[in-house]
């Protein structure tokens, strides 16, 4: 056999292992999505969603609510809320799909160590709200953030052309700074916003108008504080709002609680971590939105 012949054999066998491996890894992910050994136990449960960390996109909270509500077994659900906030169209979208459920089973928050600004106005569409003493929570308003260049890039040489159909149409532009209209536009935005914001929390928590807008000053407080002033229900830890969550869905005794674990993409199993953190980076810096429902600590 000559050594050309030994080579293509060679390239051709690597193929064929990397071949196998691929279909391999593709056939387990597929029967993994779709085996849910949590829900096909018996009996009544209490089902966990996660928000962890800034709320940047809905789609993976939004279609863990819709799983629970619509089987059978799960009696209720416990949103465990760790997040200072975010865009505000996602943290919508949540609130509107907790709402949403609320009416067809038990939804209870469990406020981690912080459940601010997004956060709370995710809370607000649930049942119940339960805070630890120490939760910071609150942090009602809107913040939009700018950043300039302008006198960086003259003094490292470089200028920039624009065109525009508008005049508002570049409002906000890193590369020049904004006039007295821009800013008088984007104020009225952050206010429509802001409102929206207000009307939800009047409305949900069941609080006079005058009342929200004392603490709606985008300022934080504890779950104690928030306890006293209206803002949640009752105290206590993720276990309290498990036990909470089991009564109001009619469950007796020690409830079932269950949760998805976060699935894996192929190549997070082939790469690791590396990929999953890289793929957060990715989210955060492409669809950082610009108006955030945001706690930014000092």
């Amino acid at each position: 056999m000559s050594k050309t012949t030994k080579w293509i054999l060679g390239i051709l066998s690597a193929f064929f292992l990397c071949t196998v491996l691929l279909v391999t890894f593709l056939v387990v992910s597929i029967f993994e999505e779709d085996d849910d050994e949590s829900l096909a136990t018996t009996g009544s449960k209490v089902a966990i969603v996660e928000v962890k960390e800034t709320i940047v996109s809905p789609e993976e909270t939004v279609r863990l609510l819709k799983k629970y509500r619509e089987h059978s077994s799960v009696k209720a659900i416990v949103l465990r809320v760790e997040s200072p906030g975010g865009g505000v169209a996602a943290s919508q979208e949540i609130y509107e799909e907790v709402k949403k459920t609320r009416s067809f089973k038990p939804v209870v928050v469990s406020m981690g160590s912080i459940a601010a600004s997004g956060g709370y106005y995710i809370s607000c569409g649930a049942t119940k709200i339960v805070a630890n003493p120490g939760t910071i929570t609150g942090s009602i308003g809107v913040i939009i953030n700018f950043i300039h260049f302008k006198e960086l890039l003259e003094k490292i040489g470089i200028d920039e052309t624009t065109i525009k159909s508008g005049k508002l149409k570049d409002a906000g532009s890193p590369f020049r700074k904004m006039t007295e209209e821009e800013k008088k536009f984007f104020g009225e935005l952050l206010t429509d916003v802001y409102e929206q914001f207000v009307a939800v929390v009047v409305e949900e928590r069941k609080l006079p108008r005058a009342t929200v807008l004392k603490y709606a000053d985008g300022r934080v407080f504890t779950g104690k504080q928030a306890y006293a002033y209206g803002f949640v229900d009752t105290l206590g830890t993720l276990e309290d709002a498990i036990t909470i969550a089991a009564g109001l869905g009619g469950i007796e005794g020690k409830p079932k609680v269950i949760k998805e674990q976060k699935r894996k993409s192929l190549l997070e199993r082939l790469l690791g971590d590396a990929t999953s953190s890289f793929q957060h980076l990715k989210s955060e810096i492409v669809y950082q939105p610009i108006l955030q429902y945001k706690f930014i600590a000092p």
